[in-house]
């Protein structure tokens, strides 16, 4: 396993993706309905202009939850098993924890947690 393997898994996986859209594309449905090109909410046709801005604050928002809800997800399974691991999974899930609490005291300073 070489140089050949090199060159043959970047190509197939290209490959493999060209395919796959291809074959999406050919038994997709089409149609050319205005409807379906106008942007809504909820059903209800807009009113005014569609592209706004909004307040980058917003996005920095819902990312830091999004960090800290994949860290209860991480969290839960090692909880329910931790006295089977004993102290080195402690210790790893303390440093863990210090991680993320260093980015969390981060995004406090740099005020990404103010909702204004």
């Amino acid at each position: 396993m070489g140089l050949e393997a090199l060159l043959v898994f970047p190509i197939a996986g290209v490959a493999l993706i060209l395919i796959a859209n291809f074959l999406a594309r050919l038994a997709s449905y089409k149609s050319d309905n205005k409807a379906k090109q106008e942007p809504y909410e909820s059903g209800i046709p807009t009113i005014g202009k569609t592209w706004i801005q909004f307040k980058v604050g917003y996005y920095l928002f819902a990312i830091i939850f999004l960090i800290f809800d994949v860290e209860v997800i991480f969290l839960l399974p090692w909880a329910v098993i931790f006295k089977g691991f004993g102290v080195a999974a402690f210790i790893e899930i303390l440093i863990f924890l210090v991680i993320l609490g260093i980015g969390l005291l981060y995004a406090w300073k740099k005020r990404a947690l103010r909702w204004e």
